[in-house]
């Protein structure tokens, strides 16, 4: 009697286990960086450039610039032969703004891109400069962001819902009392524009792989791109090279990424960016949008301006290696800065990746570790394909799929 062998069980792929400690922490510190819009040294010098510098090779370099605080770490500085491929995360995260301070003592701030709603009660990080010494900056921790002060000074609307919370009605709680309120905070050196931050570092999920907390965007992509350069620090590539891009200023236009594609003149832009998890957003069951979901892989977009024939490589290479892929479609503009080499009038092909979160632009935006890993590995394994197939800029140019030469599929029998 034969008896059959068992199967030997198979090693799960990186993205298939639990995200290490080590690796966590390091996503906890990028995303904790305080980087609001236009200050976003925090996250680029203070993290991301030395780990750039520990990480790769001496012949690495480093660009910076002039206007923001973007950087971009370079495996082959002033090689314009190789077929360059950036990829882009951002650094900024959305703020609060000072807008104008009363005699009692409140703080009262925008919104930006938050809902009014979402923000009540929360606690955050007002930074100010030293009134003495402009560009000497301080942080104010302890306040909160408030708008009606106890539900007894609401109206009846609100009470009941069907009155909501506007941005002129939120304001900075830091418990001012006693003589002359307006001066004490003017003591401090607050002052208009001053930006305010949430303070809610991530943390693990209740769920199996999850995670939640502030700014996952960006600086989820910006993790994406340190982790990816730390794999082709370990194997460097011979015939791509690539520009790992913490960019500036996304969240108000993309500026930041702009300048990098139009300074550096890339062949290939990749934005990585979070991505709604459609499936579970309440409400939007009747707008058939994609069911793109966490835990289902990481997101690839089609359509706007993306590369069919980029797309294509990045699929096949995901596909090669068993990583999880979701399409995830737009219409005119990506809402990424897989944008930044058309707006900077370079020639490029692009596209944008991701990853499903929930609650986005929230103190509890939640997210899948399993996601952010398919996209890194992913990634890796495109740069490997491109790399190994000696891709080309002239790939790009003459590889440009014809609708006019493909075959009908066969009606079904």
């Amino acid at each position: 009697m034969v008896r059959a062998m068992p199967n030997k069980p198979t090693t799960p792929k990186p993205w298939e286990r639990p995200m290490p400690e080590r690796q966590f922490a390091f996503m906890r510190d990028i995303l904790a960086a305080p980087s609001p819009i236009g200050l976003e040294a925090a996250m680029s010098y203070g993290v991301l450039k030395p780990f750039f510098e520990k990480t790769g090779p001496k012949s690495w370099g480093i660009h910076q610039f002039k206007g923001n605080a973007g950087i971009v770490a370079d495996t082959h500085p002033g090689d314009d032969d190789l077929l360059t491929v950036m990829i882009i995360g951002h650094a900024d995260k959305i703020r609060m703004q000072v807008r104008s301070i009363g005699e009692d003592g409140k703080i009262w701030i925008n919104s930006d891109s938050f809902l009014p709603t979402t923000l009540i009660g929360h606690e955050v990080h007002l930074f100010s400069q030293n009134p003495k010494k402009p560009g000497d900056y301080r942080i104010v921790e302890g306040g909160t962001i408030e708008a009606l002060g106890a539900i007894h000074f609401s109206t009846p609307g609100m009470r009941t819902g069907q009155e909501g919370i506007t941005p002129e009605m939120l304001y900075l709680e830091l418990q001012m009392h006693g003589e002359a309120p307006l001066k004490q905070v003017e003591k401090l050196g607050i002052r208009a524009g001053d930006p305010i931050i949430l303070n809610r570092p991530i943390r693990r999920g209740f769920s199996k792989d999850t995670f939640y907390g502030a700014y996952l965007d960006n600086g989820l992509g910006c993790f994406v791109c340190a982790e990816v350069a730390r794999l082709i620090a370990k194997s460097p590539l011979k015939n791509v090279r690539v520009q790992f891009a913490i960019a500036s200023h996304e969240e108000i236009g993309r500026l930041g990424s702009v300048v990098m594609a139009g300074e550096l003149r890339p062949d290939v832009v990749i934005g990585v960016d979070v991505n709604h998890d459609l499936q579970a957003a309440p409400g939007v069951a009747a707008k058939r949008f994609t069911p793109i979901s966490m835990s289902k892989g990481f997101t690839l977009t089609e359509g706007s301006i993306v590369s069919a024939q980029l797309n294509a490589i990045i699929e096949t290479a995901a596909m090669s290696k068993g990583i999880p892929v979701q399409r995830s479609a737009s219409g005119r503009d990506t809402g990424t800065d897989a944008m930044a080499a058309v707006l900077a009038g370079v020639d490029a092909a692009a596209t944008s990746v991701g990853f499903p979160i929930r609650n986005m632009h929230t103190i509890s935006e939640t997210g899948h570790t399993g996601d952010v890993l398919a996209c890194i590995y992913g990634l890796d394994a495109a740069l490997r394909k491109m790399d190994r197939e000696k891709v080309t800029p002239e790939s790009f140019r003459s590889g440009h799929p014809r609708l006019d030469a493909v075959k009908p599929v066969p009606q079904p029998k």
